[in-house]
């Protein structure tokens, strides 16, 4: 099968960071040929760089989780500018709203989010975007600022109303499919996976977080998207290789800093 892309994993979380030798050895049995591992903080940036710059087939990004607004109103744009330029930060965020834990002040979420915005327009990389029962202020925000530049950006994770999804993409952005793809109750996820133009869909984990079945309930790690390409080849009406070529192209048009490796060619 066509080699796959993670597009978002957490590999300096616990669970993944002390095991990273066997599980990247379990990635490469897998097919899974890159990952890109997403920053969560900016002041545990540092550590996560270390893993991006350790390992040849794994690339970061830089920026706050909307969990962790609060905790970093200080980081300007300015700042994730000066990180980004880094060979191996490739993308910004993740960032944006969610509405459903309120662990960071709606107020402080909103700076963060246009912060990373007004970086990913500077830097031309693409935004990682957390967005969890915050719909139409996520399309609010999404229309003003590309009515300031266009950006680049990825809807990571997605489980919000289809709308959403229809929206952002008209706004030139890519919708990415964790786990939670192949969940039995997901069937309104996988109507909103089929009805997306076949250039702007990704898969990715979010590992350690939300393991796809037959895993679901497990710690979830880069390896596990093979069973989330499965479902979404199936959703579409493709084969798992279509798929796989298909997600991993729109991943290295999206990020595009990330250069394409041989194993990806053929």
């Amino acid at each position: 099968m066509h080699r796959i892309v993670d597009s978002h994993c957490h590999l300096d979380y616990e669970g993944l960071a002390e095991n990273l030798p066997a599980m990247l050895q379990r990635c490469e049995a897998a097919g899974v040929g890159l990952m890109l591992s997403i920053s969560s903080r900016v002041k545990n940036f540092p550590r996560l760089l270390a893993i991006a710059e350790k390992y040849d087939n794994v690339y970061c990004t830089v920026g706050t989780h909307p969990h962790n607004a609060h905790e970093e109103l200080d980081v300007s744009a300015a700042d994730l500018v000066r990180l980004s330029v880094h060979p191996k930060v490739v993308g910004i965020g993740e960032v944006g709203l969610d509405y459903h834990y309120d662990l960071s002040p709606r107020e402080a979420q909103m700076q963060g989010f246009r912060s990373h915005i007004a970086a990913a327009r500077e830097t031309g990389l693409p935004l990682v975007i957390h967005t969890r029962e915050a719909e139409d202020d996520t399309i609010c925000v999404l229309e003003e600022e590309m009515g300031k530049g266009a950006f680049k950006a990825l809807l990571h994770c997605f489980t919000s109303k289809q709308y959403l999804a229809m929206r952002a993409v008209e706004l030139g952005l890519s919708v990415s499919f964790s786990g939670i793809l192949t969940y039995k109750s997901a069937e309104d996820i996988r109507t909103t996976a089929k009805a997306l133009p076949q250039d702007r869909i990704l898969v990715e984990t979010d590992a350690p977080f939300l393991a796809p079945v037959p895993y679901r309930g497990k710690d979830n790690e880069p390896s596990f998207v093979v069973k989330t390409l499965e479902t979404l080849a199936t959703t579409r009406g493709l084969s798992a290789d279509e798929m796989a070529k298909i997600t991993s192209d729109n991943f290295f048009t999206l990020f595009s800093k990330v250069p394409r490796p041989a194993a990806f060619t053929v």
